[in-house]
């Protein structure tokens, strides 16, 4: 390994070195045998058949003109030959020599101790060693020369936070480095400089303190902060819904609106193909309107629609398309003549009176079947009073089915029995006709609505109010909506597994019955260009790939309400320069649950509606989840079991549906896998076998939670009729009659009028439940009247006794369920049995 020593006069090398008269040592290298010198000269050396040589026309450097003095132990170096090529002088001496500097010098001869002719005299001289480096175990590196003591840092207030504990800070600091300062004036640059950084101090504070705030869950503050922390924990914090109301339309006779179809179907993945011009408004204040009045009553023109906003009614618009008939607007039931005939509560089926429509009649299940209807008291049962009625007993029904009839006692008159579903079963007794206490009979207590729409809340905002702006090229897309609150509807998937607004061919109840997971909000846009390309709402981007046009909506504590779009990662990126436009619509939360009769007027250009109003109260409507309350159940929703597999878990999974009361499983070997029996007890003792839309909405339910490989058959509980006797000792004064009727509505299935259950309501047994003697007893024991009580008769209907009476109770299987209806007509269903002494 050799070692290099450079000539130190680097100025002079450059001039040397850019001339070509002068040549000069640019550096020497000791050789490893420490015998050969390396010398390298900026030019190329003379002798050498090179036309470029320095200085031309000269003789080759021999022996004599190297001269080498120096060192301390040997002196007198000798040179023994010098051979060149191009700027390399290869220079051999003997072998003696030390460790000690020497130096190596051009002369012009032997005798002459001067430069050489054509070489520079600053740069013919070399100091060098012929020590040469090897391997060390010490650093080769120079150590820097020593410098002074540094100062210790200056004192630093971490605790400054804000602007004026910075301006304070730096005005501390600048006292010690710069004490001859002392202006405090305002308007000096000094000062000007200082709290410039302050307050870019302060913001800077303030956002490192916001990042390491809203960076957890337990701490963050924002509402899009703590919803986007629960998605992560697969949890979705809802922004509320808007609420849902039926509305009755009466139409004039032979009016433009008899027969017309009103446009409704509010859809807010399709706003801009609905083009809504149909809007209903609760009541304005015709005092607060300016100019002409006539034109505004129950029917709107749209061009006033604008101004009547100022008033700030609620609004509301139609979810579907509807019909007019204006012989729809009131309908009578049929009562066979019965005097005092009414729907018994659970009732799913009724005559309807089409004496006075014979068009639609023959057309009947076109017109009625899938339509709702609403049942509405309209005179006092009792008296007949029109003013005196229950505004309560109003109820809305779908229809499934429609039969034509006709009664041939009464000059065939038309007549329609039409069907609806358990789940919109009435749930009150509901009177048609009835005597009042003079004898005379009330006719159509109860009439029906035909010309029923399903509404939402929400007014729809589009046009400049709408404008999204244009993408900027640098920086975030997030456009701000300029009204608010976004309205947010509830979706279901419908009989073909399509996202809807309501499902229209489910029952009218399950129309308000939605789960605030599946709520969107109601918003389309477009981006601009040769074509609009539609973007669609999601609850998140974390499914959408880099080429998804989706948007996440997000709204904050004030009801501002922003969109997030991708990042060409998890969702596409919006191009720069490209321009959005947005329809959407606003009005949400518990302030669209409006009572009834709060409806009072629809904006249309359909003349010939007489009367709209809501018959029912509007519900549905939700406030948005509060962020306390997600931040305490957010931890917990992926601890929640999404998966069956055991029985036990098929059965407790059962068991959230609505309207199963209870339900057992079991799993059994059929062949070639296992299929997991579930049997179900309803509520109120609906049937199970015989209802095949609730086994397919159950299996369903349940298809989500299923074990591959597992199949399921869905079955209802064994009933098991009893057969109950008892004599019963009355005290005196009280009638057999009285005690007996009292006895018998008891232990019946109905509810009763203190609004108890009976005895053997289904809601009051379930599966293996026992059936116990003390239990009758004490409830007989009850009814005034009663002295003593003696059960004659306590075992299972036409089985023999087992001891059931001598045991005190009669005992059920894991899937039997006790049965009494005490029918006289089906005495199979149970029976129990007074005698009266």
């Amino acid at each position: 390994m050799s070692t290099q020593y450079l000539c130190k006069n680097q100025r002079r090398r450059a001039k040397v070195l850019s001339s070509n008269i002068l040549n000069g040592i640019d550096y020497l290298e000791v050789s490893s045998d420490r015998k050969t010198l390396l010398v390298y000269f900026l030019h190329n050396l003379p002798g050498v058949a090179q036309e470029d040589s320095v200085p031309a026309n000269s003789n080759a450097l021999t022996a004599d003109n190297i001269l080498i003095t120096g060192g301390i132990r040997v002196r007198n170096i000798v040179v023994e030959s010098v051979t060149s090529f191009e700027n390399l002088l290869t220079v051999r001496v003997n072998g003696n020599n030390d460790f000690s500097t020497y130096t190596l010098k051009l002369v012009d001869s032997d005798s002459s101790v001067n430069a050489p002719k054509g070489f520079d005299s600053q740069l013919c001289v070399v100091d060098f060693s012929f020590w040469v480096e090897d391997r060390s175990e010490f650093d080769c590196k120079t150590p820097d020369a020593p410098t002074q003591k540094q100062p210790p840092p200056p004192f630093i207030d971490y605790l400054a936070k804000d602007y004026a504990s910075f301006r304070r800070l730096m005005l501390d600091r600048l006292a010690v480095t710069v004490p001859d300062w002392q202006e405090r004036n305002p308007s000096d640059i000094g000062i000007m400089l200082v709290e410039l950084l302050a307050y870019a101090a302060d913001n800077l504070s303030y956002y490192q303190d916001a990042v390491a705030t809203e960076a957890y869950l337990g701490t963050a503050r924002k509402r899009v902060s703590v919803r986007r922390h629960a998605r992560m924990l697969d949890y979705f914090m809802h922004d509320g819904c808007n609420a849902r109301a039926w509305v009755v339309i009466k139409v004039e006779s032979g009016s433009q609106a008899d027969g017309c179809i009103l446009q409704g179907a509010v859809n807010s993945l399709k706003l801009k193909e609905n083009k809504i011009k149909t809007r209903f408004l609760t009541k304005i204040n015709l005092a607060k309107i300016q100019g002409k009045k006539d034109d505004i009553g129950v029917r709107i023109k749209p061009e006033k629609y604008e101004e009547l906003l100022n008033q700030q009614p609620q609004v509301f618009e139609p979810l579907h398309d509807i019909s007019l008939y204006a012989k729809f607007s009131e309908i009578n039931f049929y009562t066979w003549d019965n005097e005092q005939c009414l729907l018994p509560k659970g009732a799913t089926q009724a005559t309807l009176d089409f004496c006075d429509k014979p068009e639609l009649w023959k057309q009947a299940e076109k017109h009625l079947k899938g339509r709702v209807l609403i049942f509405e008291e309209v005179k006092n049962p009792q008296t007949g009073d029109r003013f005196d009625f229950d505004p309560t007993h109003r109820h809305a029904v779908r229809i499934t089915n429609v039969t034509k009839t006709t009664d041939a006692l009464n000059d065939d008159r038309k007549l329609l029995s039409v069907e609806w579903a358990v789940e919109d079963a009435l749930p009150f007794d509901l009177w048609i006709s009835n005597l009042d206490s003079k004898g005379e009979l009330i006719e159509n207590i109860s009439i029906v609505r035909g010309n029923v729409v399903l509404v939402d809340r929400g007014r729809t905002v589009e046009g400049d109010d709408a404008n999204l702006g244009t993408v900027p090229q640098q920086g975030k897309y997030r456009p701000l909506l300029q009204f608010g609150p976004l309205t947010q509807q509830g979706y279901v998937r419908d009989n073909r597994d399509l996202w809807v607004t309501f499902n229209p061919e489910a029952s009218a109840t399950s129309v308000m019955n939605w789960e605030m997971r599946d709520v969107k909000p109601s918003i389309s846009i477009w981006e601009q260009g040769r074509r609009e390309i539609p973007w669609f709402p999601q609850q998140d981007l974390l499914n959408s790939d880099r080429f998804s046009r989706e948007f996440v909506v997000e709204t904050e504590d004030n009801g501002r309400t922003y969109l997030r779009f991708g990042d060409n990662q998890l969702g596409k990126r919006p191009t720069p320069g490209t321009s959005f436009q947005a329809i959407y619509r606003i009005g949400n939360g518990k302030l669209g649950n409006i009572g009834a009769n709060k409806i009072e007027h629809v904006v249309t250009d359909i003349d010939g509606i007489a009367k709209v109003y809501n018959p029912l109260p509007a519900q549905g409507g939700t406030e948005p989840e509060a962020i306390e309350k997600a931040r305490l159940d957010a931890p917990q929703a992926f601890r929640i079991q999404q998966r069956a597999v055991t029985a036990s878990d098929y059965a407790n999974v059962a068991q959230l549906y609505k309207g199963v009361k209870k339900a057992i499983a079991n799993r059994r070997w059929t062949g070639s896998w296992y299929t997991i029996f579930i049997t179900v007890d309803r509520e109120q003792g609906l049937p199970v076998n015989e209802d095949k839309t609730f086994k397919d909405n159950l299996r369903n339910f349940l298809e989500s939670f299923r074990l591959a490989g597992h199949d399921l058959e869905i079955e209802g509980p064994r009933y098991i009729p009893l057969d109950i006797a008892m004599t019963v000792h009355l005290l005196p004064d009280y009638f057999r009659s009285s005690v007996k009727t009292a006895l018998l509505e008891t232990f019946s299935t109905a509810v009763l009028s203190n609004g108890k259950l009976g005895f053997f309501h289904p809601d009051n047994f379930t599966f293996g439940q026992p059936v116990y003697l003390s239990q009758v007893i004490t409830t007989a024991m009850q009814i005034p009247g009663v002295s003593s009580v003696e059960l004659t008769k306590f075992q299972r209907w036409q089985q023999p006794s087992n001891r059931e009476l001598e045991n005190g109770q009669i005992p059920f299987d894991r899937l039997e369920i006790a049965r009494v209806d005490n029918n006289p007509n089906a005495p199979e269903n149970g029976r129990i049995l007074f005698n009266m002494k």
